[in-house]
């Protein structure tokens, strides 16, 4: 099915699918979550996971490699959404928390790279009923095959050449429909949601698959794809992972859509975090 955002009335019609919170829930009913990313190059990355997520759930746990854990302390002053967890207790965290995310900002190569590896491992190992998100880093030394160990379907976040990493098809330079075939059957054989990030993004799960157009160039500046990544985990904590799939590009594209209007192609990182709970508001029944 093709969603183009500037189709209003269809974009509301699927956001009506979302689960809001109740008048009467009480903290933590809302959903939580855990981020573990960043690294002594790329620290940002998962604190713009971060702090979109806190939007849309009751708290945000973070966790980073040790590298990255003082410089992300001294960032403290600009993240008051959420709670640094120390790596010693970073399990009890992921038994505790609705959704996981694992990967923005962290390293494929040097020393925290086998960090990134050894972890994304250990944690599709011993928990295989999580709910996961995986995305850049942890997409980029994971091996395909461990996603098939998962009982709960992780959604995954690749760019064109991290999907070529990951599963071994160069995809770039395919057709548009060639590029559906692809995404559907990776996503049928792994039993996994894929989220390829494209001018069109492409969502399966291998029996429905949605197409997202819209947006424009502002969404290629660094960073967007974290803000995917965070927004998609933290939907996921109180609806379908699909549908937050879904939900997640629909919502990036079209405040892109909407940034365009008042700044042209020239906003930034946190202008996109601001206005998403804006965009998201603008188009549901509230």
């Amino acid at each position: 099915m093709l969603i183009k955002t500037s189709n209003t009335k269809l974009v509301k019609s699927f956001l009506s699918k979302l689960s809001l919170p109740q008048p009467n829930s009480h903290k933590g009913q809302n959903g939580k979550v855990l981020i573990i990313g960043g690294s002594s190059l790329f620290h940002s990355a998962s604190l713009w996971a971060a702090e979109v997520a806190s939007h849309f759930c009751d708290m945000v746990h973070y966790s980073s490699t040790v590298e990255n854990e003082k410089i992300f302390l001294s960032l403290r002053k600009k993240f008051h959404n959420g709670m640094i967890v120390p790596q010693e207790k970073l399990m009890e965290y992921v038994k505790e928390d609705d959704v996981i995310l694992v990967g923005p900002g962290m390293m494929r190569e040097g020393k925290e790279a086998k960090y990134t590896y050894d972890l994304t491992k250990s944690l599709i190992e011993n928990f295989p009923e999580k709910q996961f998100v995986f995305d850049a880093g942890a997409l980029q030394m994971m091996d395909k095959e461990w996603l098939s160990k998962l009982k709960t379907p992780a959604i995954i976040t690749p760019h064109q050449k991290e999907f070529e990493t990951l599963f071994g098809k160069s995809i770039l330079d395919l057709q548009l429909e060639e590029k559906i075939k692809l995404v559907q059957a990776k996503a049928k054989k792994y039993q996994v949601i894929i989220l390829l990030k494209a001018i069109t993004d492409i969502i399966s799960d291998g029996k429905e698959t949605y197409l997202i157009e819209g947006g424009n160039a502002g969404l290629t500046k660094g960073g967007t794809g974290d803000i995917l990544a965070g927004l998609t985990t933290a939907l996921s904590a109180n609806n379908s992972a699909f549908v937050s799939a879904v939900t997640a590009s629909i919502l990036l594209k079209k405040t892109g859509d909407k940034l365009f209007q008042s700044k042209g192609y020239w906003y930034n990182i946190s202008n996109i975090i601001e206005s998403i709970p804006e965009v998201l508001k603008e188009n549901i029944n509230l």
